[in-house]
C-alpha cells in the first residue's frame, strides 16, 4: 500500500484505475481477445450499451379518481397472438419465452427446462431457428416454431404440431445475418425467403401448413421499420415479432451488438403509431423484445401498445437459479446452458422447469399488482394514458406528457 501511496505515476499500479476508468474493463478485456487471436471476436448475451429505455416512464398512482382495488380483486392478464387467426395462440400472461436455438446455443436439457417451465405458467416457448427437439413439443404446453429463411430441420408434422409458426428474418442483437453457414448446401423439400418477393406467398404456405394457427415474423427494428411493416402487413402476416438493440444472443460480432438497430423503446413507439396509422393494432398482434429485465418495464411497453414481451436472457438467468454456482467462479454460467458447455451435462433441467415457472409466475403476479394500482382489473384496460415521462427526450419519443407540467384533459 505503501508503495501505491508514494511511486510516481507512471511506475504506479494506481495507473491501472485511471486507465481502466477511462476505457472500460470490457473494452481492455476486448481489446485483448482481439490481440490474441487476430480474429472477429464473439461476445454472448448482447451488448452492455446504456440505452435510452423505459426507464423515463412512470406510472401515476390512483388514489380519488380510480382507487386501486385490493389484492383479492382478479385481474385478467391473457393475451391473444393473432386474434384473426382460425386458431389463434390464446396464454395467461403477456410474458413468452422467446426463441433459443438448440444445438446452435442450448442444450437440450436446457430447452426441456424452457418448454416445462411455460406450461408451468401458462404461456408459450420458441424453438428458435435450431434444431426440432421432439422433447421440446412434448413438454410445452404452447410451442411457437421457428421457420429460418434456410429451412433446416423443419418439415409439415412439426408446422402442423406447432401452436404458432414465427419466420425468422432477423434479431435486434445480430443485425440480421444469415442463419446458417453455406445454406447453398442444405437441401429441404419447404420453400425458402430468398428474397423478400418470396414472403406473401411463403405465409400464405405456413398458413395451410398449420392449419390456420397464426404465422408471424421476427425482424430486428431499424429505421426501415414502417416500410417493414407495410410489406409484411401485405404478406398477411398475423404478428409481428419485433427485436431492439437491446435483445441478446448466444454470441455475435460487439459491433453488431453495439452499432445497429434501434433502441426497443424508440422502435416500440414507432411500431404502435405506425400499426394504428394503418388501422391493423386490433388485427396484427405486436409481441416487442429486447432488453426487458422487469415486470415493471413490461407492463410499460404493454402501456405503449405491445400485446406480448419476448424474454430470454431473464428466463435464462431463472432457470439457472442456484445452479449456476456448479459453474461459477471457474466458468461462467454460460456454460451450464450452453450445447456443448464444459458443465451442462450438470444442469438438472426439471429443477430448471420448476425455477423458471416460480420466476414467471411471480413476474405476471407482479404485473398484476401494478394493474390493480391503476385502479383496473384486466391488463387490456392498461394504456399510455397512466404513464407520465420524467424528461424531454423520452416524452418526445413516446408521446406521453411530461410529469412536471399538468396534463391537458
Amino acid at each position: 500500500m505503501e508503495i501505491i501511496q508514494t511511486d510516481p505515476y507512471v511506475e504506479n499500479l494506481a495507473e491501472l484505475f485511471s486507465a481502466t476508468k477511462r476505457t472500460g474493463v470490457q473494452n481492455i478485456i476486448e481489446t485483448n481477445l482481439r490481440s490474441e487471436h487476430g480474429t472477429v471476436i464473439k461476445r454472448p448475451l448482447g451488448t452492455a450499451r446504456k440505452f435510452i429505455d423505459f426507464d423515463g416512464l412512470m406510472f401515476i398512482s390512483s388514489h380519488f379518481k380510480n382507487q386501486a382495488l385490493t389484492h383479492t380483486i382478479p385481474v385478467n392478464t391473457d393475451v391473444v397472438i393473432g386474434p384473426l387467426a382460425k386458431k389463434p395462440l390464446r396464454v395467461t400472461t403477456p410474458l413468452l419465452i422467446s426463441g433459443m436455438a438448440y444445438k446452435r446455443a442450448l442444450s437440450a436439457k436446457f430447452k426441456a427446462a424452457f418448454a416445462l417451465g411455460s406450461t408451468k405458467a401458462g404461456t408459450a416457448t420458441n424453438t428458435g431457428e435450431g434444431a426440432y427437439l421432439q422433447q421440446e413439443r412434448e413438454l410445452a404446453q404452447k410451442l411457437i416454431v421457428q421457420y429460418p429463411r434456410i429451412p433446416l430441420h423443419r418439415n409439415l408434422t412439426m408446422l402442423r404440431d406447432a401452436n404458432a409458426i414465427e419466420i425468422q428474418i432477423a434479431q435486434g442483437a445480430s443485425a440480421g445475418g444469415a442463419q446458417a453457414p453455406y445454406p447453398h448446401l442444405i437441401r429441404t423439400s419447404l420453400p425458402a425467403l430468398r428474397n423478400t418477393r418470396d414472403l406473401p406467398k411463403l405465409v400464405s404456405f405456413l398458413k395451410k401448413a398449420g392449419d390456420g394457427i397464426p404465422v408471424g415474423i421476427k425482424f430486428s427494428l431499424s429505421d426501415h421499420l414502417e416500410e417493414e411493416i407495410d410489406f409484411c402487413l401485405k404478406s398477411g402476416v398475423d404478428y409481428l415479432a419485433l427485436e431492439g438493440a437491446q435483445a441478446a444472443t448466444v454470441a455475435a460480432a460487439p459491433i453488431l451488438e453495439d452499432d445497429f438497430g434501434l433502441p426497443t423503446l424508440i422502435g416500440l413507439c414507432r411500431a404502435v403509431k405506425h400499426l394504428r396509422l394503418r388501422k391493423a393494432e386490433n388485427k396484427v398482434s405486436l409481441i416487442i423484445s429486447g432488453g426487458f429485465n422487469s415486470p415493471g418495464q413490461c407492463l410499460k411497453a404493454l402501456a405503449l401498445g405491445a400485446n406480448a414481451i419476448y424474454m430470454g436472457t431473464m428466463p435464462l438467468f431463472a432457470a439457472s437459479h442456484t445452479q449456476s454456482l456448479k459453474a461459477v467462479p471457474w466458468e461462467p454460467p454460460t456454460q451450464l446452458a450452453m450445447e456443448g458447455g464444459k458443465m451442462s451435462k450438470r444442469f438438472n433441467w426439471r429443477k430448471g422447469a420448476h425455477d423458471l415457472g416460480n420466476y414467471l409466475n411471480s413476474c405476471t403476479e407482479e404485473i398484476k399488482e401494478g394493474v390493480r394500482a391503476l385502479g383496473k382489473r384486466a391488463l387490456l384496460e392498461v394504456n399510455e394514458r397512466d404513464l407520465v415521462s420524467l424528461d424531454e427526450i423520452t416524452s418526445k419519443i413516446t408521446g406521453i406528457p411530461l410529469g412536471y407540467y399538468k396534463r391537458k384533459t
